[in-house]
């Protein structure tokens, strides 16, 4: 069964930085892309980065190049979400997701074959 169990959300001040986590279980990063969505009430959800299991190519939503960066760590079964120069539009419910298909997980936004609990990103002053 794939497991991800996502981590890290908080309140930061505009300018400032997170990592979020997304811990996989069930199944290894070796064989699985794994993207970051958000959505914020009243929003659509925005695919924000992606991360491709077979050769490590990275993928970003042009509102968060350049300030996000996403990793993996497949000794911890682990992916990343490096956020910094945050804004309050970064503001959101953050979640990772993955499927057998990156075509499907991140070209397409067709559907995953499991997705984890949100955690919700603040940035205030």
């Amino acid at each position: 069964q794939l497991q991800l169990v996502a981590s890290g959300g908080g309140l930061v001040q505009p300018g400032g930085s997170l990592r979020l986590s997304c811990a996989a279980s069930g199944f290894s990063l070796d064989y699985y892309p794994i993207a970051w969505f958000r959505q914020a009430p009243g929003k659509e959800r925005e695919g924000v980065a992606a991360i491709s299991h077979s050769d490590g190519r990275t993928f970003y939503a042009d509102s968060v190049r350049g300030r996000f960066a996403i990793s993996r760590d497949n000794a911890k079964n682990t992916v990343y979400l490096q956020m910094n120069s945050l804004k309050s539009e970064d503001t959101s419910d953050y979640y990772c997701a993955t499927s057998g298909s990156l075509f499907n997980l991140w070209i397409t936004r067709s559907g995953y074959d499991s997705r984890s609990q949100g955690t919700q990103v603040t940035v205030s002053s």
